[in-house]
């Protein structure tokens, strides 16, 4: 088993650490071999749940878990519908699969991470963060996958051509003057959206993680004393507290990931 940390600084950092592994000469890259486990396991569990339940459907009184499931997939449809009116037949899944992947990374925040340190030190794992998405390459990963979907889009309705001099003739217009203005404001503009997709992601799941181990430690000071007494039960209600509320970002950071990622693709077919 790891050594427990010896102080705050030493718990944080502990349980802020990936489980990384180094590969290639002289260890130039190092692959977080926890993030790519839980992000595929999360992935299998969430995606395969969701087609299980559809594959066995049935068109009498749905149970309880069909229904939710329903429900789910209709708000999700009714969702991209509302933001892009076209066919949705890739949109669609798209977004189904995007939130129910993210909202499942970032439902593992709600694990003690004192748990989660104590079952993988058990087994001789001296790290492991069980939540990909306070990983930024978790994040950035998808948003970046999305950014080349947005540049597929553009391609495949404006076709080449047209991309191209949308770049150089939007917003401000066609005159050769405001060609490299229009051009810095288009590249500003296009890597603005996976910096700010990816980034908003990580800092909320991070700091939320970041606040649960602080009311860990506020828990640690609990003693007899009357002082160690308030200290425990101030860190069992805020945590408590903080929980349920958690819950609520982890929802709203899958909602508002899948909407921005929808709009953007939504925006790529749009000519200007």
């Amino acid at each position: 088993m790891a050594a427990q940390p010896q102080s705050a600084t030493d718990y944080i950092q502990h349980h802020l650490s990936n489980l990384t592994v180094k590969v290639g000469e002289g260890g130039f890259w190092s692959v977080n071999v926890d993030t790519i486990v839980m992000s595929w396991l999360l992935g299998l569990v969430g995606l395969g749940l969701v087609w299980l339940v559809a594959r066995s459907a049935t068109e009498g009184v749905p149970g309880k878990l069909q229904s939710f499931i329903e429900m789910f997939f209709e708000f999700v449809d009714g969702t991209v519908k509302d933001v892009f009116p076209g066919s949705r037949a890739f949109l669609g899944p798209l977004a189904l699969t995007i939130f129910t992947w993210v909202f499942m990374m970032n439902l593992m925040d709600l694990l003690p991470i004192d748990w989660v340190a104590a079952v993988t030190g058990a087994v001789g794992l001296p790290h492991w963060k069980a939540v990909p998405s306070t990983d930024l390459n978790t994040t950035f990963a998808m948003s970046f996958s999305v950014f080349f979907l947005i540049l597929f889009f553009s391609f495949k309705a404006k076709g080449a051509g047209g991309f191209v001099h949308e770049l150089f003739t939007a917003p401000f217009g066609s005159h050769p003057v405001l060609w490299i203005p229009n051009l810095a404001l288009n590249i500003i503009e296009l890597l603005a959206k996976p910096v700010s997709l990816g980034m908003r992601l990580f800092g909320n799941m991070y700091a939320g993680e970041l606040i649960f181990m602080l009311l860990g430690l506020l828990g640690t000071i609990a003693s007899l004393s009357f002082g160690g007494l308030l200290a425990g039960t101030a860190s069992g209600i805020l945590t408590w507290g903080w929980a349920v509320f958690h819950i609520l970002i982890i929802l709203l950071q899958a909602f508002i990931f899948m909407v921005l990622s929808v709009v953007y693709i939504a925006m790529a077919h749009e000519h200007h």
